[in-house]
């Protein structure tokens, strides 16, 4: 087990030999307090093991992964560090962070906000980039295979992320993502809000316009349910998560080769 610095620890439990555990530390980058759930498999306690980062939706926490995915048995059998991340900054007490469920708590969309008074806190690019795994580096006995994925809002975080960030992760997996966010209401809402009102500024956070951008190779797989209420919507009405529509996905896929 490791001696976390500047990190308080919210839980410990151990499964399938194991540990799953949940820290919170003040964070520099969102000036506020973040939790995130790390779990280290058996084969960390003798040496280094390749981390997977996994970044959640709308509404979520970091226990979203944590208690519902059963990923640590996978992540014992293959000598998995798994991190989950909470989605959005929590308690920053600003107006409206609270008042709906695919805006401020809950819905950071893993963007750096440029607007006030968003842009002091909603700056999930560089904690999910730099401020996170610099703590996970420090901490925990991660080797320098990395890789990313995430389901809805995570997802679309995911593919952004990894597609702005040429050969930093060795592989990207999206289910259900948010592929075009500069045409679905979530996105639209989120991006006037964190960005403002000019559009191009918007492109730099659009999946499908980093994927035509790319320049360099990156395994990337994107799962699409056909049991997705959003398959063949956009006017945001099912329910609470976003999902690109089926021809969308399947343009992301064939971009990607």
């Amino acid at each position: 087990m490791p001696s976390p610095k500047s990190l308080t620890q919210i839980s410990r439990n151990r499964i399938f030999d194991g540990w799953q555990l949940v820290y919170q530390h003040d964070s520099e980058v969102l000036n506020c307090a973040m939790k995130f759930g790390v779990y280290l498999p058996p084969q960390a306690e003798s040496g280094s093991c390749p981390v997977l980062y996994w970044l959640s939706g709308l509404t979520c926490t970091e226990q979203n992964f944590v208690t519902k995915a059963g990923a640590q048995r996978y992540a014992a059998q293959h000598g998995l560090i798994l991190i989950a991340p909470d989605t959005s900054p929590r308690g920053c007490n600003l107006p409206g962070e609270d008042d709906s469920w695919d805006f401020g708590s809950g819905a950071g969309f893993y963007l750096n906000a440029t607007q006030e008074p968003w842009s002091k806190h909603y700056r999930m690019y560089d904690y999910i980039m730099n401020e996170l795994p610099a703590i996970a580096q420090e901490n925990f006995p991660i080797s320098d295979r990395q890789s990313i994925c995430g389901h809805s809002m995570g997802g679309y975080g995911a593919i952004t992320i990894a597609l702005k960030n040429p050969g930093r992760f060795k592989s990207c997996s999206a289910f259900s993502p948010i592929l075009t966010p500069c045409d679905v209401p979530w996105g639209l809402k989120a991006f006037r809000n964190y960005l403002g009102e000019d559009k191009s500024d918007w492109l730099a956070y659009d999946p499908m316009t980093l994927i035509q951008q790319a320049t360099e190779p990156l395994p990337l797989l994107i799962d699409q349910g056909d049991a997705d209420s959003f398959l063949n919507s956009r006017d945001g009405t099912n329910g609470k998560h976003a999902a690109a529509p089926a021809d969308q996905a399947s343009n992301g896929k064939a971009a990607t080769k």
